[in-house]
């Protein structure tokens, strides 16, 4: 097995490990010891950070990882590429700490409410930010050195052991509440000198600038191909991390608090959807490459079904069980209930419509990806600016949910009317059929004494009229084999 298989498969078990252990922090450690605007705090500072850094990288990391096989020589140096991956960046982080320190009194007004907890923090985000920078770029030269193992494990999983033995610690009185947050930016930003540390270890620290650099390829191609990126990423960035700041900003940070835990609770949607596009990428990259459109539609059609089937049995588990999540955290988060129902539908349509993304990025015409993501954050912003003022909570996770909507319908149209592919076939409105009978099963289980009968007989309702029904239609022919295995493994 080479070294890309062995590490493709490391960080998906590393991603997975990383998503339980993060999942469990969010939804169940952190919001049974936090107060709500305590952990609307810690979100902000991270939300912060991250959007300075990915600013001041200048698309650097992307740029990093493409064009890093041409600088690649071990003995020079790798030609000082190290030093010229962080020079521009460093210039870049200047820049934005200027603007950043400057607007102080701008984002403290945009957070009245609660400037006596934000403000002693203000200073410390340009902290996180240079380490949550260093980290980005050290990450995307090891992954260049295909040495990926070792962030992966040091972010996914090290890192939120130490943040919930941290939020541990608080609980039990060995740090007050200002020694918490530190020591949470001290773990946060440590993780870049962790990476450090291993790249001297592995001898791939150099550090040394050299001419070099800028004659092996085109300074405007590396600049060009990095403005792109920064587009890209940043739209990523703002999508995954601008509802906490705007709810924060507009509302306070309590309930920017309770829409994280909200945002985190909708995320355990994602997670096969997720599986599903690990193996679709390459695929359709490979169609692609075949020019064989005819297994692309069918490659299309199959996941679509996959996802519905998943997706809305994983989307009615949470939806129906809210009750017991909410009841082990403190009850002032269950006021975001509805706002986890709202992201279930929004991530539920975006499973089901398919790989369309998957499609545009790997076909001849990516460039259009950028446009869908760019659009994506521009109109999650402009949702969240019109509909929080009005609806609180709700209507932040109603924006989000409403632009993944719009979006995937252009992209499902886009891909159609370019390459007249779509993923719907005759058995998405029978799963949907089956999807909305078994959840209302499931609704009219009698409430119990106990939250966790209620939810296991809830559960148990839902997974036999869900599952049986999928069987005996076979409207999933894809799923039945793992129907089969899981319940033959609950009868032996």
């Amino acid at each position: 097995m080479g070294i890309v298989q062995r590490q493709g498969l490391r960080n998906t078990a590393i991603s997975y490990i990383g998503l339980g252990l993060g999942f469990v922090n969010t939804v169940f450690v952190l919001p049974r010891i936090l107060e709500d605007e305590q952990l609307g705090l810690t979100r902000v500072l991270i939300s912060v950070a991250t959007i300075y850094a990915q600013l001041s990288a200048v698309g650097f990391a992307s740029m990093g990882i493409r064009f890093f096989p041409y600088f690649r020589n071990r003995e020079a140096g790798h030609h000082g590429f190290l030093p010229f991956l962080l020079g521009l960046p460093l210039l870049g982080f200047a820049l934005m700490t200027v603007l950043y320190l400057g607007g102080k009194p701008l984002v403290m007004e945009q957070y009245s409410s609660d400037a006596a907890l934000l403000g002693p923090y203000y200073q410390w985000g340009v902290v996180l930010a240079l380490f949550t920078l260093l980290y980005s770029l050290q990450d995307a030269y090891l992954k260049a050195l295909y040495h990926t193992a070792f962030s992966s494990v040091v972010q996914e999983v090290l890192l939120r052991v130490l943040v919930a033995g941290a939020a541990l610690a608080f609980d039990a009185g060995y740090l007050n509440f200002h020694q918490f947050v530190l020591l949470y930016i001290g773990l946060n930003s440590g993780i870049a000198l962790l990476l450090t540390a291993y790249l001297a270890f592995i001898g791939e620290l150099h550090l040394r600038p050299q001419r070099e650099v800028l004659q092996v390829r085109p300074l405007g191609e590396l600049l060009g191909f990095s403005g792109f990126a920064l587009l890209s990423n940043i739209s990523g960035t703002v999508i995954s991390s601008i509802d906490a700041l705007m709810v924060g900003s507009k509302l306070n940070l309590g309930a920017a608090g309770v829409y994280s835990v909200a945002f985190f609770i909708s995320t355990a949607l994602t997670i096969p959807f997720r599986s599903l596009y690990k193996i679709a990428f390459p695929l359709l990259a490979d169609y692609w490459k075949q020019h064989d459109l005819g297994r692309m539609a069918e490659f299309y059609r199959s996941t679509t079904r996959l996802n519905t089937v998943l997706g809305c049995y994983l989307a009615l588990g949470i939806g129906l069980n809210l009750d017991f999540i909410y009841s082990l955290m403190k009850p002032e988060y269950a006021a975001g209930a509805t706002a986890v129902l709202l992201l279930l539908l929004g991530r539920l349509f975006d499973g089901i419509t398919g790989v369309n993304a998957l499609i545009v990025v790997t076909s001849p015409r990516y460039r259009y990806d950028l446009i869908f993501n760019a659009s994506l954050a521009v109109l999650t912003v402009l949702l969240n600016l019109v509909l929080i003022p009005r609806y609180g909570l709700g209507g932040s996770a109603a924006a989000t949910s409403l632009a993944l909507v719009l979006i995937n319908v252009a992209r499902t149209w886009f891909v159609w009317h370019s390459y007249r592919l779509q993923p719907f076939d005759k058995r998405i409105p029978l799963l949907l059929g089956i999807a909305a009978l078994a959840g209302l099963v499931g609704w009219l289980v009698p409430t119990f004494p106990s939250v966790w009968l209620t939810m296991f007989v809830r559960s148990a309702a839902l997974t036999a009229v869900y599952g049986g029904l999928v069987l005996a239609t076979q409207a999933v022919p894809e799923a039945t084999p793992l129907l089969l295995t899981i319940l033959g493994r609950s009868k032996a």
